[in-house]
């Protein structure tokens, strides 16, 4: 359901599904399983805000997106199960607080979307998501000091993750990291990721955002020190 809520309203939200899917399946087919599920996100934001994307910033991000997705492939290929899920823990803290800081300097932050921004979010959001699939909360920080409307935001992150979703793909597949059981069991996760996308559409418009934001936090934390320790 998180899945579901982070494409079609609250992006970002989809950290503590990391969180849950890390702690009931061992840490790299984890993100295996959960990345299914966000393609399917991805298809139904494209379909809600496909027309609102800003190219020209997908553009910029291309060549550091790549470099963080090749140092991601190589993290997961040699790094042992317990290291990967430890460092899924360390990446949802080091989200977070990315996160709070950015809001506690935001205007300062808003005035830091040029080139070095690019490289600094486009390398660290491609390394999270291809390692955690935590890169959301990466780059909402950069769309969010690009000063994007509501729905160039939505528009644009939902490009830039259907395109990197899909790339990261056959990376998974030929680390043997989706296996027979991980298709059933998305299989079975469908109606869930659906439902999750009607509530994100609606959560928007009727709840507060620091509200959400708070709960999310909250337990994306809590998740994060269950993996640590």
């Amino acid at each position: 359901m998180s899945v579901g809520i982070s494409k079609t309203g609250l992006p970002g939200s989809n950290t503590v599904g990391i969180a849950l899917f890390a702690a009931v399946l061992p840490a790299r087919e984890s993100t295996a399983a959960m990345l299914l599920l966000l393609i399917l996100g991805d298809m139904l934001a494209l379909a809600l805000y496909r027309r609102h994307a800003d190219w020209r910033t997908l553009l910029r991000l291309t060549p550091s997106v790549v470099a963080g997705l090749v140092i991601g492939a190589a993290f997961l290929a040699f790094v042992g199960d317990t290291w990967v899920k430890r460092s899924i823990g360390v990446l949802l803290i080091g989200v977070v607080a990315l996160t709070l800081w950015r809001r506690r300097i935001q205007q300062a932050a808003e005035n830091r979307s040029g080139r070095g921004a690019a490289i600094a979010y486009g390398s660290l959001g491609g390394f999270t998501t291809m390692v955690a699939n935590a890169g959301g909360p990466v780059m909402s920080m950069y769309f969010l000091a690009s000063r994007f409307s509501v729905n160039a935001f939505l528009g644009t992150a939902a490009w830039f993750f259907a395109v990197i979703n899909i790339v990261k793909l056959p990376v998974s597949i030929s680390l043997g990291l989706i296996t027979q059981e991980t298709l059933w069991m998305d299989l079975l996760l469908v109606i869930p990721v659906l439902l999750g996308a009607v509530i994100g559409r609606a959560v928007v418009t009727r709840i507060s955002r620091k509200t959400f934001d708070r709960i999310v936090v909250v337990l994306t934390l809590a998740g994060a020190v269950y993996l640590l320790f």
